[in-house]
């Protein structure tokens, strides 16, 4: 197949056809006396929607009629495909990209961006703010994002924690069932150990399981104890933004958008365990390997050449008891395995992920904002006693919303590892 040549937009008329002129003499006119006003050539072309070499040919000589002859290109046998995929991932053109080159598709990035543009619902401006930037090695900020993410057959909101070195632009994001301060130590943890280090400080955004008061006008901080406890261990002075100024903390601000909108669009995962992985292997593969388009470079590159021997180590300290924490899926019978024991939990949490914490004595299972506690049984293959009201199970309701059927990543997970016709992705995942 014949590739696309520059400034050809996608379009259904068939292979050889030859398509109008690219602007008429009277549009060379206007774009020629723009110039003379002034108007640079960038500006001619964003407002009249030509391509930049376009509005040059204009300026430079007379006008000579130019017609488009479309030879057909690579991105077309994709198309069907694009449309159905791209609600699912928010139109978002880069995710859209990355899965058609996993799917063999060679050209260009333009020529999707440029197919998916009209397509792609509008967008409301965002107010201009000043960017700060740092040194090697100095900050770090960090910040939970929630987002719903199909695990198999269930939508399940989850907390992404995101890490997002100030320099050099390196993200880290692991996502958890609850912000709880186990969850945000144990991340920390994870979040070093990815970097090889840490910086001097990080930025937070005054989170209350960080914060236990904050006076704004003589700067007071009264820190969660444990969580101080946690940083002095590690040296980190940790710093707030200030109250309604989370903007501050604008580079993991925009780290977080870009988990949800390129990393998590449109996915779709077999466990919580393999939302992780998908994190790890998107963070190694893809966000540390792209173009970053403030700093134009590879955050991998510009990581490695000034912040890597700018980190500082750490040493590794075991959680608490009170701090280990566990996924676990609540089993057809209304009860959670714990060591090979079951422990009874309310009909309506059904279906759903828990966490728990266990020390010696006393087992913790944990569902949105309720806690339930157990001694913890002994011995094997045991349930324990529920002790409250009694449970009556509630009938079962299917959700309206329907899962992402076109994730690459999943069917490939369940067999189907090509990109084929609309028909076949619906006999998969019916």
């Amino acid at each position: 197949m014949q590739s696309i040549e520059e400034g050809t937009t996608l379009s259904t008329a068939p292979t050889g056809a030859v398509e109008g002129p690219v602007i008429t003499e009277s549009q060379a006119e206007v774009i020629r006396q723009m110039h003379r006003e002034g108007t640079a050539k960038k500006a001619i072309a964003r407002g009249l929607e030509l391509d930049i070499k376009t509005v040059r040919r204009a300026i430079r000589g007379p006008w000579t009629e130019q017609r488009r002859v479309r030879t057909g290109h690579k991105l077309e046998q994709f198309a069907e495909w694009i449309r159905a995929r791209g609600p699912e991932v928010g139109w978002n053109a880069a995710v859209l990209y990355r899965e058609l080159r996993e799917a063999g598709y060679d050209g260009s990035y333009p020529v999707v961006s440029r197919f998916v543009r009209p397509l792609r619902p509008s967008v409301a401006a965002v107010e201009p703010v000043v960017r700060f930037e740092t040194e090697p090695g100095k900050q770090a900020q960090v910040d939970w994002g929630m987002l719903g993410v199909w695990i198999a057959e269930q939508r399940v909101n989850v907390h992404i924690f995101t890490m997002i070195l100030g320099y050099s632009r390196r993200i880290f994001a692991y996502a958890y069932l609850h912000e709880r301060i186990g969850h945000l130590l144990e991340a920390h943890e994870r979040a070093f150990e990815h970097f090889g280090g840490r910086t001097e400080t990080i930025l937070y955004d005054n989170p209350r399981t960080i914060v236990t008061r904050k006076d704004e006008v003589s700067g007071h901080v009264e820190w969660n104890r444990t969580f101080r406890d946690r940083m002095d261990f590690y040296g980190v002075e940790p710093r707030l933004c200030r109250y309604y100024r989370a903007q501050t903390k604008g580079k993991v601000e925009s780290g977080v958008k870009y988990v949800k909108r390129n990393g998590l669009a449109g996915k779709r995962f077999t466990s919580l365990e393999a939302l992780n992985e998908w994190l790890t292997s998107w963070s190694l593969g893809y966000a540390d390997e792209r173009i970053h388009g403030t700093t134009h470079e590879k955050p991998r590159e510009r990581f490695e050449r000034s912040e890597r021997a700018a980190m500082i180590p750490i040493e590794r300290r075991a959680p608490s008891v009170s701090e280990r924490s566990e996924t676990r899926t609540i089993d057809s019978d209304g009860t959670v395995v714990i060591d090979t024991n079951r422990y009874p939990v309310p009909y309506e949490w059904m279906p759903a992920i828990v966490t728990i914490r266990r020390s010696e004595e006393q087992v913790l299972i944990e569902h949105a904002a309720r806690t339930l506690s157990y001694a913890r049984v002994l011995g094997r293959h045991q349930r324990a006693e529920w002790k409250g009201k009694k449970r009556e199970r509630l009938p079962s309701v299917r959700s309206v919303d329907a899962p992402p059927r076109f994730d690459p990543g999943y069917l490939a997970a369940i067999g189907a590892v090509e990109i084929r016709s609309l028909e076949s992705y619906a006999e998969v995942s019916s």
